[in-house]
């Protein structure tokens, strides 16, 4: 287990904690009808026992204690359409999860941290995807290359940048969002075998060594006039070099 030093850094916020939280409204969430969650919760449990491949719309009626006909009135496009609703409602249960806990840090750090950690948590223990990447490769991988990838990362990106530019610029934010998700998603496609980002330590080492100062980097690169710039503390006062002594 990698050991932390208790050092802490910090920029004053530029904006209201609570921001980042306004993205959520274009996730596709704001349908809390109990027959559709039930039906998508049936779908996932299947995946996570037989896959996509061998899940059918009867298998998701019964686990759903539902009938065929009331699966179809709800999604009309059959499995496809469930599908889809899958990704979705994941997709804004993850960044739900994420709005909470990122908007809870109080530094630069600390929102760091605290987004890819429960990230990886919620992916590494994600039971249907657990069992697709395991079974079914070709329905995941697809979705993680080209111009898929690229979709993925901006709505990444988009939804949490907001988070970021309680210390940053938006464009500072937008670049340090995406920079943290790429990190996230290169972690959870090949794990190293002593970091794992699911454990806040871990984690913290990490963004401490390698995140923080490349992030801090592009803000004083950005931010002061043009010439060489020293990378400034994250808590007035503190030491400019962040990362000494960080990592033991």
């Amino acid at each position: 287990m990698v050991q932390v030093s208790s050092a802490t850094s910090q920029l004053r916020p530029l904006s209201d904690p609570g921001q980042g939280r306004k993205t959520l409204h274009h996730l596709g969430a704001d349908d809390r009808s109990s027959t559709r969650v039930r039906i998508v919760d049936a779908a996932l449990a299947c995946m996570a026992r037989q896959g996509l491949g061998k899940t059918t719309v009867d298998d998701i009626a019964r686990q759903a204690t539902f009938s065929r006909a009331t699966v179809y009135r709800t999604f009309p496009g059959g499995k496809d359409a469930i599908v889809a609703a899958v990704t979705e409602t994941e997709v804004a249960r993850l960044f739900s999860s994420l709005a909470v806990v990122m908007g809870e840090a109080t530094d630069l750090e600390d929102v760091l941290v605290a987004g890819m950690v429960e990230a990886a948590r919620r992916l590494g223990g994600h039971a249907a995807l657990a069992y697709l990447l395991a079974h079914e490769p070709g329905v995941i991988l697809p979705r993680l290359t080209f111009a898929d990838m690229d979709r993925i990362l901006f709505a990444a990106g988009d939804f949490a940048a907001p988070f970021f530019a309680r210390w940053l610029s938006p464009d500072q934010a937008a670049r340090a969002a995406e920079w943290a998700v790429r990190i996230v998603f290169a972690y959870m496609a090949d794990p190293a075998p002593d970091t794992d980002l699911a454990d806040p330590a871990d984690t913290r080492a990490l963004v401490r060594t390698f995140v923080l100062p490349g992030i801090l980097a592009l803000r004083a690169s950005t931010d002061d006039a043009p010439g060489p710039t020293p990378i400034r503390s994250i808590r007035p006062g503190s030491p400019t070099n962040t990362t000494k002594g960080a990592v033991q």
